[in-house]
C-alpha cells in the first residue's frame, strides 16, 4: 500500500512484483462412468487408489465392466480418478429401530442405506443404554442413566463366514432435536453407511421416545442391485445433473472412459456422441472402446473397423477430443478363479497416459515399447505389421504384441487423424498438449478480468504467460532450439484495437510449435564400393 508520510523519518513500501504464477493443471485425472456395487449415484467422487475404490464402491463385481476397467487404471500407473456410479434399480435396505411405546414394534425409527445396493442388507445396528460419562467417578448407588442418551453401533456381517464386524459406532446420542448430539444430524455429518429415514418433503422421520432396553432392530426387505443398464441411464439429464451429465458438477477431468454396461456388449454410440461434446467443453479426451464384434471374424479384422468407424457416433470437430483403440484385450479374471476372459483397454490407456505425463510430460505420445499393458495376458486379434498400417491409416490406434516387448500401444492418433483429414489435431498427444495450455490459461489468467484495458496490464499479460510458456519450453514441450521459435505471446494494440477496449474486449495472441511423434523412422542404407586405385 502507498505510505502516507506525516512525521520525519524512514518509511518502507512494498511494491507488487507484477508477476502472477500460472500454474499448470493436472492432466490424467479420469473419470470412469459405470455401475458398481455401492456408493451414491450421481454423485462424482475424487479416489487416489484401488483401495479407496474397494472401500467407497465395493471393488471388484462381475457385473460391473467399470470395476475392471478401474483396477486397470491403477495397475497401469494411474493416479486420481473420479467416479460417477450410475443405477438402474437397485433398491435402499432399511433396519427399523423399535423406538419405545407398550409394543416393541411401536414408534419405529428408520435407519436407511447411504446408497442402493444388496450390499446393506447385511448391515446390523445396536441400540444400547451404557452412557455414563467414563471420565466421571462412579457414585453408590450408581446414578440413572440420562433416558435422553443412548448409543448407536452399525456392524456389517459377513454373507459366507457370518462373521460380523463393526462399522461405526455413535456415543451419547439423542433424538432430541435440540440437542447437540440429535442423531439424525450426526448421521449426516459423519457417517458414510447410514442415515436416517426422510419423508417426501425431506424431513427426518423421529419419534419423540427411544426403547428403555438394548434393542436389536428388524431388517427390512432385502433389496437387489438392479438391472443391467440402459443407455438412458448413461445419457441422463442435463438438468438432474444424472449419468454422464453428472460430471457436469466436478471441476476437472483431464480423461473420461465409459466401459459397456455388460461384458461382451459395447457402449452405445448415443452414449459416445453425448460424451464427445462435454470433452470438448471440459477440455478433456474420451478413450473409446472398439466393439467385441470388430475382432470375432479374424479374416475381416481390417476391414470391419474401417467400415463402421463412423458408427460409434463420434465423428466432426468433437472426434478431435477423442481416441479410438483396438481390439481389446484377454486377461484374467479374479472373481472367476483367473479364467480369462475380453475386457476393454480404455482403463489400461488411461493409466498408462497418467504414467507418460507423469515420466515424460503431456506432450509425449502416449504409445511405444515403453506404453506396455500390464496385467494382460494376450490381444484379442493378433494385427500384422500391413493390417496396422491400414487402420493406422483411418486413425485407429492399434494395441501390438511384440517378442520380447510384449503387448504394447502402437498407435498414437485422435479420431481426427486419418491421413485424408490432414487435421491439425491428427496426433493425441499435439491435442492433449494444446487442451493443457488452454486449460492452465484459463485458468492462470482470471486476474485480467475487470483491470484497466490499456498497456500496463498488457505488458503484465505477456509477462505472465510468457513466464508460464517458457517453462514449458525449457521441459521440452515444443519445437524449436530458441523460444523465438517455438512460441508467441502477443498481447498489445495489434491484437486488442480501441474498438476492443470500448467493447471490453483483450485478446491475447499464445502460439506454439507443438512436438509430433516420430510415426514412420525411415532408415536408409546404402552400400559403399570399395575405392580403386588408379
Amino acid at each position: 500500500m502507498p505510505v502516507q508520510p506525516t512525521y520525519p523519518g524512514v518509511y518502507i513500501e512494498e511494491i507488487p512484483s507484477g508477476v502472477r504464477t500460472i500454474t499448470g493443471v493436472a492432466t490424467s485425472i479420469t473419470a470412469f462412468v459405470g455401475r458398481s456395487l455401492k456408493g451414491v449415484p450421481n454423485e462424482p467422487t475424487i479416489i487416489n487408489s484401488f483401495s479407496d475404490f474397494e472401500r467407497q464402491f465395493g471393488g471388484l463385481w462381475s457385473d460391473s465392466t467399470m470395476s475392471y476397467a478401474v483396477q486397470d487404471f491403477y495397475l497401469n500407473g494411474g493416479s486420481q480418478a473420479i467416479i460417477v456410479r450410475i443405477d438402474n434399480g437397485s433398491g435402499t435396505s432399511q433396519l427399523l429401530l423399535p423406538a419405545g411405546g407398550l409394543s416393541p414394534l411401536d414408534g419405529l425409527l428408520t435407519l436407511v442405506a447411504a446408497s442402493p445396493g444388496s450390499w446393506a442388507n447385511n448391515l446390523l445396528a445396536e441400540v444400547n443404554y451404557n452412557t455414563q460419562d467414563p471420565t466421571v467417578a462412579p457414585v453408590s448407588p450408581p446414578a440413572e442413566p440420562d433416558p435422553k442418551l443412548f448409543n448407536l453401533v452399525i456392524y456389517q456381517k459377513d454373507p459366507e463366514t457370518l462373521q460380523v464386524q463393526k462399522l461405526e459406532e455413535y456415543l451419547r446420542v439423542s433424538l432430541d432435536k435440540n440437542d447437540s448430539r440429535f442423531l439424525p444430524r450426526v448421521l449426516e455429518q459423519n457417517s458414510t453407511v447410514v442415515g436416517v429415514f426422510k419423508d417426501a418433503n425431506g424431513k427426518w422421520v423421529v419419534p419423540s421416545a427411544i426403547p428403555n432396553k438394548t434393542v436389536t432392530p428388524v431388517t427390512a426387505s432385502q433389496v437387489n442391485d438392479g438391472s443391467d443398464l440402459i443407455v438412458s441411464n448413461y445419457i441422463g439429464d442435463d438438468n438432474l445433473k444424472t449419468g454422464i451429465s453428472a460430471l457436469l458438477k466436478t471441476d476437472l477431468f483431464n480423461l473420461l472412459c465409459i466401459p459397456p454396461p455388460t461384458r461382451g456388449g459395447n457402449t452405445d454410440a448415443s452414449v459416445y456422441t453425448k460424451a464427445a461434446k462435454m470433452c470438448v467443453d471440459k477440455r478433456a479426451m474420451l478413450i473409446v472402446d472398439s466393439p467385441a464384434e470388430w475382432g470375432a471374424n479374424i479374416d475381416k479384422a481390417v476391414s470391419t473397423p474401417i467400415q463402421q468407424l463412423g458408427a460409434l457416433g463420434v465423428t466432426g470437430i468433437y472426434a478431435r477430443n477423442a481416441a479410438l483403440y483396438y481390439p481389446l484385450v484377454i486377461k484374467p479374471d479374479p472373481l472367476r478363479e483367473n479364467q480369462p476372459d475380453l475386457f476393454v483397454p480404455s482403463g489400461i490407456i488411461a493409466g498408462l497416459m497418467a504414467t507418460t505425463d507423469t515420466n515424460r510430460g503431456v506432450w509425449k505420445s502416449p504409445a511405444g515399447i515403453d506404453a506396455a499393458l500390464t496385467g494382460v495376458q494376450s490381444l484379442q486379434v493378433n494385427l500384422s505389421d500391413s493390417e496396422n498400417g491400414f487402420l493406422n491409416q483411418v486413425g485407429i490406434n492399434c494395441l501390438r504384441a511384440f517378442p520380447v516387448i510384449g503387448r504394447v500401444i502402437w498407435g498414437a492418433r485422435t479420431m481426427r487423424g486419418a491421413d485424408q483429414l490432414a487435421d491439425d489435431y491428427k496426433y493425441i498427444a499435439v491435442r492433449r498438449t494444446a487442451l493443457f495450455i488452454e486449460e492452465s490459461l484459463y485458468r492462470g489468467t482470471k486476474w485480467v478480468v475487470f483491470e484497466p484495458n490499456d498497456e500496463p496490464l498488457w505488458a503484465q499479460i505477456r509477462l505472465n504467460i510468457g513466464a508460464f510458456m517458457q517453462n514449458l519450453f525449457r521441459q521440452g514441450a515444443f519445437q524449436g532450439i530458441t523460444p523465438k521459435d517455438a512460441y508467441l505471446v502477443k498481447c498489445d494494440k495489434e491484437t486488442t484495437t480501441q474498438n476492443d477496449i470500448n467493447l471490453g474486449i483483450v485478446n491475447i495472441l499464445v502460439a506454439f510449435a507443438p512436438l509430433k511423434p516420430a510415426e514412420f523412422v525411415i532408415i536408409k542404407i546404402q552400400q559403399i564400393a570399395g575405392q580403386i586405385n588408379t
